[in-house]
């Protein structure tokens, strides 16, 4: 039987860079034909929401932007026990440490996912409240697809150009596009909060 693969994207859109894995699985969805056994899903900041997801996967394929203390814009792949300590160390946000909590628990109830991969990208921005990806981490989206498709060849899923319609991903309203060309002006939005009352802030 074809297994059945979970390709998740998780992160925070709103803040920058955060939002690589998010806009990975969408870009996935829009340019790729994924068979039936091939689940893509934005998991935001979910946390163990996440959990009955990982139940139904056997094998599981995670796109974030992960800390790993290199160059911006650098992709580093991780796989399979290696995972669980990357998505807790040098953590960015409260979504990473969610997540390393979701694979342990998975693990401790006996259903987590045989093979697990984590496509990661090093960040060149995250205080940028509402800002969009930085182009150094925009431009290896493709790259970081690249990989997960000579990912699932090796586990035998057959991928094609097309398109794949998900009920799992953000609403349009927030995907890539439409959510950078809709940011407001520096002028209009603050970025960083309210200088009247945070230091620092401008």
């Amino acid at each position: 039987m074809a297994p059945k693969v979970l390709i998740l994207g998780i992160g925070n859109v709103l803040w920058a860079d955060e939002g690589f894995g998010v806009r990975c699985v969408e870009m996935m969805a829009e340019t790729h034909a994924l068979p039936d056994h091939v689940r893509l899903l934005d998991g935001g900041t979910q946390g163990l929401y996440l959990l009955p997801f990982l139940e139904e996967a056997d094998a599981l394929i995670v796109f974030d932007a992960i800390d790993y203390g290199l160059p911006p814009g650098t992709i580093k792949v991780i796989r399979d026990s290696e995972v669980p300590a990357f998505m807790g160390a040098r953590k960015m946000s409260l979504h990473q440490t969610g997540f390393q909590d979701v694979i342990a628990t998975a693990q401790l109830m006996g259903y987590c996912p045989a093979r697990m991969v984590l496509i990661g990208c090093q960040p060149v921005e995250l205080e940028d409240y509402g800002g969009g990806l930085r182009p150094a981490v925009a431009a290896r989206i493709l790259e970081a697809l690249a990989i997960a498709r000579d990912i699932l060849a090796d586990w035998g899923v057959a991928v094609r150009e097309g398109r794949t319609d998900s009920p799992l991903l953000a609403d349009p309203s927030i995907r890539r596009d439409a959510y950078e060309a809709g940011r407001p002006s520096e002028d209009a939005a603050c970025r960083v909060g309210d200088a009247r009352f945070l230091p620092g802030a401008a």
